[in-house]
């Protein structure tokens, strides 16, 4: 079997499996945040915490529930790094610098999982698994309960009232998150990824001495870093290493966690507003985007330029040879189109082309299908957007579910999409002015370019992979990194459940005949045109200094 036969069959065992689970997976999403009834467990949980799950809650109380559950979870993650030399668990690790320990504090909770250490060589068991471990699910919960808030938007009238930020926590938590991610690290379990609480050991002898390798609980952290979407590796080498991704199974499987929970949002969506046709209109627009970039990155890893390329069968530099390049393309765009960030292969060793491409992605806001949570209501302010280009084309006012589109709207969808771009390119602008931060760049030019507005790209997205070749690991990059983090995740957060409480307080307009169908393929296409235009026109000169110009060099 051929390598590019061996990529297609692979890609269509993805959306098989996908298609397989979306509609009973979106119809269990539905039912967790329409439920009136708490398990249990979760009355435990509330009482501990002082909430009352059954109290609705307007956009400010939900927004401060937001920022102040994401406080706390800083502070806690931040001092526990700080406090690692003198925890049991440490492996002799000793306790992380300020910088380093308020960016990966940042990191985490904001669901981006940027790493400027290795895994392997300074976090222990304790700062692993009692601190990064538990961001991973309470950070991807809370994506979930953003997107939920501004659904009920669209599904309610004359109310304002967004539900419990505190009940769609820990039901995103214990309903979802947890029972998922169990199947899926007995699944990397089984196919080989190690889960253990061992110390350090040596691995064989080698040129120059001994390796040492340190075990982990990696299955259970690389189930929920894909399934949450957050993509922080045990090791430095993150799905490359053999013990988090040993095997093309667990590769392909391990795309399928990325994918699963922010396409199968779609359907609850659409049962939650009444109307699944209008969640098939958001799932073909965020399929059409991920279809569209797989075949691009496969046709550009894929292309023989010179002897090296046919040898290989492609562009195989930095790419395991176990996955190859369709499993690796599948992977760094379903990576970089979502909040992931976790890598299989150096994207840094992409074809210029192919690295663009997966910058590209994230500056499309990762919504196709994006992170958990926050591809849907990133995609959700792009349809908003859309219906207002619609209205100014035919000179109606822009109606969306039933909701008038006016001018608080789409001013609040404005001020979304213009947020990550402000922050991606004054922050790059600013590292190329400035003598000391280009000093981290292994590599002059054009690629040079793409390491630092890669770095930018990737947290003010939050989405957490790296270019490779930048020594991100100072005061620097540490500082402003962990600023675009912050700000790239609650900033839009704010203008999101202000759009959702706006929303919510209209009362639904009837549909007559001069209303835009948004759930008819029309409207797909309209919405797929105005993401990829937004996005052009807004990154286009930046791409064109970097990816593109090394691409056509």
């Amino acid at each position: 079997m051929g390598p590019v036969l061996a990529g297609v069959l692979q890609l269509l065992a993805l959306i098989a499996a996908l298609a397989l689970v979306h509609i009973p997976l979106g119809n269990h999403l539905a039912r967790v945040y329409s439920s009136d009834r708490h398990w249990r467990v979760e009355k435990w949980i509330y009482k501990g915490i002082g909430a009352d799950p059954d109290t609705g809650m307007r956009w400010p109380a939900y927004l401060r529930g937001v920022l102040g559950f994401s406080l706390i979870g800083v502070l806690f993650l931040y001092a526990l790094q700080r406090l690692q030399g003198v925890l049991p668990g440490s492996l002799g690790f000793a306790s992380i610098d300020p910088d380093q320990a308020f960016n990966t504090a940042v990191s985490f909770v904001t669901n981006t999982n940027w790493q400027s250490y290795y895994g392997e060589q300074a976090m222990g068991h304790v700062v692993q698994t009692a601190g990064l471990a538990v961001q991973n699910f309470v950070s991807a919960a809370v994506g979930m309960a953003v997107a939920v808030a501004l659904v009920r938007g669209f599904a309610r009238s004359r109310s304002g009232e967004l539900g419990n930020f505190w009940a769609d926590l820990v039901r995103g938590v214990v309903r979802v998150l947890v029972p998922l991610a169990t199947v899926g690290a007995v699944v990397l379990v089984a196919c080989g990824a190690i889960q253990n609480f061992s110390g350090i050991h040596e691995v064989g002898q080698f040129t120059g001495g001994a390796q040492e390798w340190n075990g982990g609980a990696v299955a259970s952290q690389e189930a929920i870093k894909e399934l949450g979407t957050n993509g922080g590796g045990y090791f430095n080498a993150n799905s490359a290493h053999p013990f988090e991704n040993p095997t093309p199974f667990s590769n392909l499987f391990e795309i399928f966690l990325i994918l699963v929970i922010p396409f199968s949002l779609t359907r609850a969506f659409g049962v939650m507003v009444g109307s699944v046709r209008q969640g098939y209109a958001i799932l073909a627009t965020m399929g059409t985007i991920w279809l569209g970039f797989v075949s691009l990155m496969m046709w550009t890893e894929f292309s023989h330029h010179g002897p090296a390329f046919e040898l290989a069968n492609g562009a195989m530099e930095g790419k395991e040879v176990r996955f190859g390049i369709g499993g690796s393309s599948v992977f760094a765009v379903s990576t970089t189109l979502t909040s992931t960030g976790a890598v299989d292969s150096f994207h840094s060793s992409f074809t210029g082309l192919g690295g663009g491409i997966t910058m590209l992605g994230m500056m499309l806001g990762e919504i196709a299908p994006g992170g958990v949570g926050s591809g849907l209501y990133g995609m959700l302010v792009m349809a908003v957007i859309a219906v207002f280009i619609a209205g100014l084309m035919v000179g109606r006012t822009p109606e969306y579910l039933g909701k008038k589109i006016g001018t608080r709207e789409i001013k609040l969808a404005a001020c979304y999409i213009l947020v990550t771009p402000a922050l991606v390119l004054v922050l790059t602008a600013f590292a190329m002015a400035l003598p000391t931060p280009a000093d981290s760049m292994t590599n002059s030019g054009a690629h040079g370019f793409s390491e630092i507005l890669y770095a930018y790209t990737s947290a003010s997205n939050n989405n957490g992979s790296a270019f490779a070749g930048l020594n991100a690991d100072t005061q620097w990059f540490n500082t402003t990194l962990g600023i675009a983090m912050l700000l790239g995740r609650f900033v839009p957060m704010v203008f999101v459940l202000a759009l959702a409480g706006s929303l919510a307080e209209q009362r639904p307009v009837p549909a007559t005949a001069g209303t835009l169908r948004t759930e008819k393929p029309l409207f797909t296409g309209l919405l797929v045109g105005a993401i990829l235009i937004i996005t052009g026109l807004t990154y286009f000169p930046a791409l064109a200094l970097g990816p593109l110009a090394e691409g056509l060099a």
